[in-house]
């Protein structure tokens, strides 16, 4: 009796806070690996380096100088191979980033080929490699899976037109930098995520002093919400063709402005006369490819030209390009793959025919289009983002509804700019319960930053 008594008391705790641990680990993941999980991984990193980098082929035979120090100097008869040097390391709530140093004879694509037996090795969940500068690189170590439950850092990259859209599978937040990748492409199926990544950068747009013009030709039921901090909205095809030839002739006027000022371009502009920056969002892409009569090809023909002509020379005007649409192919007619070559940033969520994937990523990062096709259907929101070096990764935005959107909108309604040239197609904000009529879009700020 005393016996199991003395295993009761002791087992009951024992239990209770391996039981405490293990629900911490799965509903509070973030606060298990600071508490448990990091310094763990910190102990295994330090007492097993030397012998993880010599067995996954990351040592190399050491200088004839330094061979002949060991000897005759340390006295030593055993020479080891040598590792990458460590530099630094940091944990964080996610994970921990170790900084090294590469020896002659190693690069990063070394280490990178030995990123799987690398995370296997230290017991963490995934190890991204960056290369930092010539001769270093970081290893970035999640210690659990970041995209199942997204929470975005704290600190907000700082820039005139950026925005974090989503988290990168690595811990790190995945920007929108309208001045490094001016036009993108998003692609994805229906119940994908794909609106919730649009809602994230709608949120974020509507923050800064930016014009957003909408090209929604559902008859606007994706972005009548965002009405209040839209300059333009276009809802149906003669809609869209009518504002995609305004856009032009402000691309053309800028230009002039431009050329007036020997400027190269919009930022070159001195701050008083620098018109502000347009973000034009195109939803579903493919309305206005699709015809239903042959009256409608020549239609078709121009908006499409008159975007390639955004997509080729915008971006000095300061007119930049977000296109979205659940499929994208050539099947699409012809100006499909022209216009796709002037998009370089890619997102592509789940998808339902891989010929999509090829569109979206198989131009500049072919190894991502397997990785697309793979995305499961019970994780909306995930998606495979390429850029023109061939790198990619995961990412996955934050659940946000399309009230919450549509009050962010409303809220930052005051840094909508009066664009004239595009005033015949400025949106009236739907009419509050109860009013007799529309409610009167709040006074315009000038179109200048």
């Amino acid at each position: 009796m005393t016996d199991l008594s003395t295993l009761w008391e002791v087992g009951l705790p024992l239990a209770a806070g391996a039981g405490g641990l293990r629900y911490a680990q799965v509903r509070a993941p973030r606060v298990f690996w600071s508490v448990v999980g990091l310094p763990m991984a910190q102990v295994r990193f330090a007492m097993t380096y030397r012998s993880t980098m010599d067995v996954c082929g990351l040592t190399v035979q050491p200088s004839r100088l330094r061979a002949f120090l060991v000897r005759n100097v340390a006295r030593r008869s055993d020479v080891q191979p040598v590792p990458p040097k460590i530099r630094r390391v940091r944990g964080s709530s996610t994970g921990m980033r170790v900084t090294l140093r590469l020896p002659a004879g190693l690069e990063p694509a070394d280490v990178m080929g030995a990123s799987e037996r690398l995370r296997h090795a230290w017991g963490v969940h995934s190890v991204h490699v960056v290369a930092a500068k010539p001769g270093f690189v970081e290893l970035r170590m999640t210690g659990y899976d970041v995209l199942r439950r997204v929470k975005m850092p704290r600190r907000r990259p700082s820039g005139l037109m950026t925005v974090p859209v989503a988290l990168r599978e690595d811990g790190t937040a995945f920007v929108r930098d309208y001045l490094k990748v001016p036009h993108a492409l998003t692609l994805g199926a229906n119940q994908s995520g794909k609106s919730m990544y649009q809602r994230n950068l709608i949120a974020g747009l509507a923050r800064l002093s930016v014009a957003l013009v909408g090209i929604d030709c559902k008859r606007g039921v994706e972005q009548q919400g965002y009405a209040p901090r839209l300059s333009a909205l276009a809802v149906t095809p003669e809609e869209a063709s009518g504002l995609l030839d305004a856009l032009v002739g402000e691309m053309e006027d800028r230009f002039d402005l431009l050329s007036d000022y020997g400027a190269a371009d919009l930022w070159g502009l001195p701050e008083e006369v620098r018109p502000v920056p347009v973000v034009v969002l195109v939803d579903e892409v493919a309305e206005l490819f699709l015809v239903a009569s042959k009256k409608d090809e020549e239609r078709r023909d121009r908006m499409v030209m008159q975007m390639i002509r955004l997509g080729q020379m915008a971006r000095a005007a300061g007119i930049y390009l977000e296109v979205c649409g659940q499929r994208f192919g050539s099947d699409l007619g012809k100006g499909a793959t022209t216009l796709r070559a002037q998009l370089t940033g890619r997102v592509v969520h789940r998808v339902n025919d891989k010929q999509t994937a090829d569109m979206g990523l198989g131009d500049i990062a072919p190894d991502a289009v397997m990785a697309v096709t793979a995305i499961p259907p019970d994780r909306p929101g995930v998606a495979v983002a390429g850029d023109t070096s061939g790198g990619w990764s995961r990412i996955r935005t934050p659940e946000m509804s399309a009230d919450e959107a549509a009050a962010i909108c409303a809220q930052f309604a005051h840094r909508t700019p009066d664009l004239p040239a595009l005033a015949p197609y400025r949106p009236m904000v739907p009419a509050p319960a109860g009013s007799t009529g529309p409610t009167p879009l709040a006074k315009p700020t000038p179109a200048t930053n």
